[in-house]
């Protein structure tokens, strides 16, 4: 059972109509019916081993602890409001909180978000009579507040045949910086894995667009599991295919320099990138331009929705179908 089968399984329930729940589970954010607005609400879980590495950088930390929750209200077009953080953490570090908190509360600044509360308790150590014991895992959550018109609601189910299939900056770098890191890519050069790593540890949160695609975007998703598993999300809710045009994927000169296998399991199924992925009206290819011009992130049409029977299809320059052996990233694996 993966995480999605879970979540499906065990959690997705019916939301009662004229209740407070407009939207609950199986998307970005759930949404809160506030009378002229609606709330969205999202919650992000990071776990020392799982999510990040031992040692990391506690600024860089703090600032993607929040990024990757403001990414979710991106996606739901919400402007972000207020956050609230629980920690829960092995010892009571003064410097490592510090750089936690300049990380977290930098980013926090830029968006206008508000902490709000939260909760925090020292993790227990884990071992044996016959071993040592050791620290359990870092364990960071947050709960992330946004706003947004009752009319600007856009969903992973409002995709149409005929939409343009849009992604916003470039995919692949953050899973090159992993691959980076496991040696798994051969030699790469200083300046590609210092780029890649940036992309990996300070993610940039698409906020502006997320907000400059209020009435243009039909169907929205923030990419953290990979762009065929995110893209994949918005077709099972949707019932609709669609055909990705491998060369209009966006990628960093820095991934350019890959092998092309590489530079495909980067951007196709890597995650961690935290663009926005999302569909539109073909007539409003302007509109979208210029929303990506307003909001100063780059945004490329990479392909087209069909019909649900045409399933998921990826195509080269010549129009042959890419071969795609990788999975989406998924919690439960492994």
């Amino acid at each position: 059972m993966n995480e999605f089968e879970l979540i499906d399984r065990f959690f997705t329930r019916t939301v009662p109509a004229g209740g407070l729940v407009r939207q609950g589970v199986g998307d970005d954010c759930a949404l809160l019916d506030c009378g002229e607005r609606l709330l969205a609400v999202t919650t992000d879980l990071l776990l020392e081993g799982r999510h990040f590495l031992p040692g990391a950088d506690p600024e860089a930390l703090g600032h993607k602890a929040l990024a990757v929750n403001l990414s979710d209200l991106a996606a739901a077009g919400a402007a972000p409001r207020a956050f609230q953080l629980a920690l829960a953490l092995p010892r009571a570090d003064e410097a490592w909180l510090q750089a936690f908190c300049r990380g977290m509360f930098a980013l926090a600044d830029t968006h206008g978000c508000v902490l709000a509360g939260g909760d925090t308790t020292r993790v227990p150590q884990l071992g044996s009579t016959q071993a040592a014991p050791v620290d359990g895992p870092l364990t960071i959550c947050i709960t992330a507040l946004g706003e947004l018109p009752r009319q600007a609601v856009c969903t992973r189910g409002g995709a149409r045949i005929g939409d343009d299939l849009w992604v916003s900056g470039t995919l692949g770098d953050a899973r090159a910086a992993l691959g980076c890191r496991q040696g798994e890519l051969g030699r790469v050069p200083t300046e590609h894995v210092a780029a890649f790593a940036a992309r990996m540890d300070w993610p940039q949160p698409r906020v502006a667009l997320g907000v400059a695609l209020r009435g243009l975007a039909t169907a929205a998703i923030d990419v953290s599991d990979g762009l065929l598993g995110d893209l994949g999300h918005v077709l099972k809710r949707s019932g609709v295919g669609a055909v990705v045009e491998w060369e209009q994927v966006p990628r960093s000169e820095a991934l350019r320099s890959l092998s092309l296998q590489q530079q495909q399991r980067c951007a196709l199924a890597g995650g961690d990138d935290y663009e926005l992925l999302f569909t539109a009206a073909a007539s409003r290819r302007a509109e979208v331009e210029a929303a990506g011009v307003a909001a100063a992130v780059s945004v490329a049409r990479i392909g087209y929705i069909v019909g649900a029977g045409d399933g998921l299809r990826i195509r080269d320059a010549l129009g042959a179908e890419v071969p795609v052996p990788w999975h989406a990233f998924d919690h439960f694996a492994g």
